[in-house]
């Protein structure tokens, strides 16, 4: 999970371990980089606006390490950016939730469906 919200980060944190995840917690994409590229995870929770590396760089240079291309990425954010959401798509973005728009119910849901 790369989030600069402690606090969305520690519910999140939260409610994913005690749904049986195992949880790497970032709070810049630069950070979030060097976790994915480091420890391959199964999907990465991404975040767009941040401080030191924004969530769509990383995801650009995400996908341009072999160790990165194909981890599935749901984009969690608060811009409701047409733009914005095209470029999240071409970078491999599975899914881009405007954070107000879901529930944790949703989250868990789309998670399961996309790891099990």
């Amino acid at each position: 999970m790369v989030e600069d919200e402690i606090s969305l980060r520690r519910v999140l944190k939260v409610k994913l371990v005690a749904t049986g995840y195992r949880v790497l917690e970032a709070k810049d994409g630069k950070q979030g980089l060097n976790l994915a590229i480091k420890n391959k995870p199964d999907l990465i929770l991404l975040d767009i606006i941040m401080p030191v590396m924004d969530g769509l760089t990383m995801l650009s240079k995400l996908r341009q390490d072999k160790a990165g291309a194909d981890i599935p990425v749901i984009m969690l954010t608060n811009l409701n950016d047409t733009e914005k959401m095209r470029t999240a798509k071409a970078g491999g973005v599975s899914d881009y939730l405007i954070k107000t728009n879901w529930t944790l119910k949703d989250l868990l849901k789309l998670i399961k469906q996309k790891i099990g």
